[in-house]
């Protein structure tokens, strides 16, 4: 909510305006680096938030109504109203105590209007709305969640951390063990979720497959992405028919794929191609998409071969003591020796 202030000639004048607008003091700290996610989508202001005295001050109109609220100002009393699923905020910029259905609430620090922005608490709003707030010491940004659903389930105890990232860099909050149900608020990249727990805990847990039920097209994308970003790190590695499974001097084909989904995704798979070919999920061949594992008859028997599926007709495999570990068509040559595609995340 804007307005515009007219200029005084009179320093006391100036100082009266300024005190009655609360407009920002000197020490108002803007951070235009501070994100602000509601229900895992990054917030747009038009003004930055400003840190003062350690709270966030945000511009009101934006956050009341991306948090779902109608909202009425009154400009001669410099008064917000805000309505939401029967409650009622009611705030006059400035002051400390706002009132929530009549209750008399009282503020950590007040609004104030600053470059011509209504600015207001960010914690106090959206939690006086009935959401819940996060503020992340790691990245310095803020959570803002209003689930009340708990769609995923724990299928592996997993810990709960306070910033996502290896166990010697994060703290661990908990472990959530299995048949838990959280809500996954976002997804940071492809080893990492941000959730949140039924006591209202908000943190991190590992996006390996092993851990949840949860997927998305976008997670599998990024998890696919990570999955050939590893393996095309052995290129051209030797091919060994019965390679030994602990080393990473020579591969067959089994044995690649077994050591790629292990080490990116923390997916045990069975030694040889026709026991992996009992994981996963059937998918037709023309439902394929990245880091699905197809396989073929061989050396005459029905599944004798592996490989992952790369996209673009492309596989990336290894069977040739010529080529090691490469990117290969998926041809029609290919493609008549075909059994059965699995989709494992």
């Amino acid at each position: 909510m804007k307005r515009r202030t007219s200029f005084l000639a009179s320093a006391a004048s100036t100082l009266l305006t300024m005190t009655l607008l609360q407009a920002a003091p000197v020490y108002a700290e803007v951070n235009p680096s501070q994100s602000v996610f509601l229900d895992g989508k990054p917030l747009s202001f038009q003004t930055q938030p400003v840190i003062e005295n350690g709270y966030s001050l945000v511009p009101m109109r934006t956050i009341f109504e991306a948090e779902g609220a109608k909202v009425s100002w009154n400009n001669k009393t410099h008064t917000v109203t805000a309505v939401k699923e029967g409650v009622v905020l009611t705030y006059r910029i400035g002051e400390t105590t706002a009132y929530k259905n009549q209750e008399r609430l009282t503020l950590p620090a007040p609004g104030k209007i600053i470059d011509e922005t209504t600015m207001v608490p960010l914690r106090f709003i959206s939690e006086t709305l009935g959401n819940l707030v996060k503020w992340h010491k790691y990245s310095g940004s803020i959570t803002i969640s209003s689930a009340n659903e708990y769609e995923t389930a724990i299928e592996y105890g997993v810990n709960l951390r306070v910033a996502p990232g290896k166990e010697t860099d994060s703290d661990v909050i908990r472990m959530l063990p299995k048949n838990e149900k959280i809500h996954v608020i976002r997804e940071i990249n492809a080893d990492w979720l941000e959730v949140q727990t039924k006591d209202d805990t908000i943190g991190f847990i590992s996006a390996k497959p092993a851990y949840t039920d949860y997927t998305s097209p976008a997670l599998a994308d990024k998890q696919a992405d990570e999955l050939f970003a590893f393996g095309s790190k052995f290129l051209g590695t030797p091919y060994e028919f019965g390679a030994d499974p602990g080393q990473t001097e020579t591969f067959d084909c089994s044995s690649f794929v077994q050591h790629v989904f292990n080490e990116v995704l923390s997916i045990d798979l069975p030694r040889v191609s026709y026991n992996q070919a009992e994981e996963g999920k059937e998918v037709e061949i023309d439902q394929l998409r990245k880091g699905d594992l197809l396989f073929f008859s061989a050396r005459g028997i029905e599944i004798g071969h592996v490989g992952i599926y790369a996209g673009d007709g492309r596989i990336l495999h290894t069977y040739s003591k010529v080529k090691g570990v490469h990117y290969g068509e998926f041809n029609e040559s290919w493609k008549k020796r075909f059994v059965t595609a699995k989709r494992l995340f």
